[in-house]
């Protein structure tokens, strides 16, 4: 009796997460294009303007793409603009299917880069930048509700992390090889990733959730086993599963009158605040135009290389942030985020106007490179612990399963309208208030961040998503 006791707890003692972390590595395919794209912009707008100086120099524009300052602001921000559609619509789609959408988008989102790669004017990087950002940001919802779904509490917010671990990779990957290839070759790199993510997602199951929400309970439990393992008793998470789907459809019946937005008004409000404060916090211009600020604030160092640097270490605080998420908690990570973030900041645009007013006198100080770097260094760790992985990892975690397709459309949607809003006016604010004015603005909206983060925001360390529902 005591060793078939034993048989039976040891599953227990020893949980099956095989299956979810082989799942989160294939879905992190997805923002590991999306990451290749984002920082795709930087390296192919330098490429393009030192093409262009030679074009002049030597009277030779064969072959050459023209494009202007405000042009370039497009290059860089156009995407978020197809991003902003491209949430819309893929909270929509989702009620097709969580896997099913990955698989449709995939296609285009590799297309999009391909046809850059023999784009002959600046319009036609328009059009391919706005689809490739529509596709993207269809992959990274979609991703970041999938892992929700199939991921236990205990590592829930762990495997959150790695979508954006592997975002943060592809960063790094189009800072390092932009350094070296040019905008063209580049472009076709990045349209190889949508191509892998297919093949990834191909081989795994639709989530357990989506299936009993359409009403296809033996394929949910099929799902939800090869998930939990084949020992895993599944019976009860399958049943609870159940029960939130059919409580609100009697919540519903109940209560005809009430609209669904009443019923999400409190994560909209919560996700799309902090959507609001980390798009305006300045990351967003340092990933998008990263090698031309360093080229205004460096005196000695290759502007590349900060660039690199910098992308290199966001990377490694993502990843110590997917240990802390599920051990510290949500809440003390986004508050240290927030006080760092707008300390850095702050010392960034002090150095910029210091800088300012030596190069006016003449004078250069490349002695002092460190300076920004160091500044722009501990925004990136403040930023890529806190802020910026928590807050789409909420998205996953507060919308009630029957509107979380909605919620996330509502929530991602808000979060790229104010990304392309902060990437297409940084170059006007730096026109009119200077490269240190509008970094003191973003350390004045990480104050505000602070503040919204104290009084708003809730913690979900170890809650499971039908407590949190």
């Amino acid at each position: 009796d005591k060793t078939s006791t034993a048989a039976v707890i040891r599953p227990r003692s020893q949980p099956h997460y095989f299956s979810q972390v082989i799942a989160a590595f294939a879905l992190a395919l997805g923002p590991l294009a999306a990451g290749l794209g984002k920082g795709y912009s930087s390296p192919a707008i330098a490429s393009l303007q030192e093409k262009q100086e030679l074009a002049i120099h030597t009277g030779n524009f064969s072959n050459t793409v023209r494009m202007s300052r405000q042009e370039a602001s497009w290059v860089a921000s156009l995407s978020l603009l197809g991003a902003l559609f491209g949430g819309m619509l893929g909270g929509i789609a989702m009620k097709f299917g969580r896997r099913t959408v990955l698989l449709i988008t995939s296609i285009p989102f590799s297309a999009s880069w391909l046809i850059t790669v023999f784009a002959k004017n600046i319009e036609m990087m328009f059009a391919t930048g706005f689809v490739g950002g529509f596709c993207c940001a269809i992959v990274l919802m979609v991703s970041q509700v999938y892992i929700s779904e199939i991921a236990v509490p205990d590592i829930r917010g762990c495997l959150s992390a790695v979508l954006k671990i592997f975002g943060h990779v592809g960063v790094l990957i189009s800072f390092a090889v932009g350094a070296y290839l040019d905008w063209r070759e580049l472009a076709m790199v990045i349209g190889c990733a949508p191509l892998v993510l297919f093949i990834s997602v191909a081989y795994m199951p639709e989530t357990p959730s989506y299936l009993v929400l359409v009403g296809k309970e033996q394929e949910a439990a099929r799902s939800l086993q090869w998930f939990r393992g084949p020992q895993a008793d599944v019976g009860k998470e399958l049943l609870t599963i159940r029960n939130n789907v059919l409580a609100a459809h009697s919540d519903r019946y109940r209560n005809p009158n009430r609209h669904a937005l009443s019923t999400i008004l409190n994560p909209i409000l919560i996700t799309c605040g902090l959507m609001l404060f980390q798009r305006f916090s300045g990351a967003n211009a340092f990933n998008f135009y990263a090698v031309s600020i360093f080229r205004q604030t460096f005196g000695g160092m290759d502007p590349h290389s900060g660039a690199v640097a910098v992308a290199f270490v966001q990377l490694l605080s993502s990843l110590l942030s997917g240990l802390l998420i599920d051990t510290v908690g949500r809440l003390p990570l986004l508050i240290a985020s927030s006080v760092f973030m707008s300390m850095a900041l702050a010392g960034f645009g002090s150095f910029a106007y210091y800088e300012n007013v030596h190069r006016s006198k003449g004078y250069m100080i490349a002695q002092y490179d460190w300076i920004p770097l160091l500044c722009v260094l501990v925004f990136t760790i403040a930023f890529s612990m806190g802020i910026s992985p928590i807050s789409w990892l909420l998205i996953g975690e507060l919308f009630p399963l029957e509107y979380r397709g909605l919620g996330s459309a509502l929530a991602t949607s808000f979060s790229y309208a104010c990304a392309f809003i902060g990437v297409k006016t940084f170059v006007d604010f730096q026109e009119m208030f200077g490269l240190h004015g509008a970094f003191w603005f973003y350390s004045a909206v990480s104050i505000g961040s602070l503040c919204f983060i104290v009084c708003f925001v809730p913690e979900t360390k170890g809650k499971d998503l039908a407590e949190m529902n």
